[in-house]
């Protein structure tokens, strides 16, 4: 705890920056559970006048790293797939992204609670998801997420860790809320577009 209270403490010090570089290396695969979000609340509050430039940043920094992992898997294809879906919940998640598509990517990169999002992004990289439909995808959701946090931060201060906590179920059902929507819309665009949105079904 105290080492990442010092790393945290550091990055802090690097504001908008120090967010861009633990967005990408979160998003490329080493998560710290929070550690994006609850940077992004400190920064609006120690540094209130660039609380939406540090979100920007965070934004970018979480669609570089997903990129890097998309990529990645891309490269390795069903191959690299199969060894981050031998588990038991790999599988799990390997079928509901084959069942709901990008939205199994779209539900963890919006919402604030702990979820896994590493195997939906391996398995759009390797069953060669589009760059720009993938990219979209995790923009969108990362950009409600991360300019809420930053208005909390601006609104509540200190006591926005303890808002967030107290209304969990509203995060929660608002997250659940837009995932339907997003899902409708992803639904609207392949029917629309079948053979160039490539996602699955």
């Amino acid at each position: 705890m105290s080492g990442w209270k010092h790393v945290s403490a550091v990055l802090l010090s690097w504001g908008p920056h120090g967010l861009f570089l633990l967005a990408i290396l979160d998003s490329a695969g080493l998560p710290v559970v929070g550690g994006v979000d609850t940077l992004l609340i400190a920064v609006a509050i120690n540094q209130p006048h660039v609380a939406y430039i540090a979100a920007i940043w965070a934004v970018l920094g979480s669609l570089g790293g997903s990129l890097i992992l998309f990529g990645i898997a891309r490269k390795g294809g069903e191959v690299l797939l199969a060894r981050h879906i031998s588990t038991r919940r790999g599988k799990r998640l390997h079928a509901w992204f084959e069942r709901y598509g990008l939205i199994t990517v779209f539900i963890p990169a919006l919402s604030p609670l702990p979820m896994p999002m590493k195997v939906p992004v391996f398995c759009a990289g390797a069953l060669e998801v589009r760059w720009s439909y993938f990219s979209g995808v995790v923009l969108a959701a990362r950009l409600i997420r991360y300019f809420a946090l930053a208005y909390l931060g601006l609104r509540y201060g200190q006591e926005a860790f303890r808002f967030l906590a107290s209304h969990i179920l509203a995060v929660a059902a608002i997250a659940i809320g837009l995932a339907i929507v997003a899902i409708v819309i992803l639904q609207i665009v392949e029917r629309q577009h079948p053979a160039q949105s490539n996602l699955p079904s």
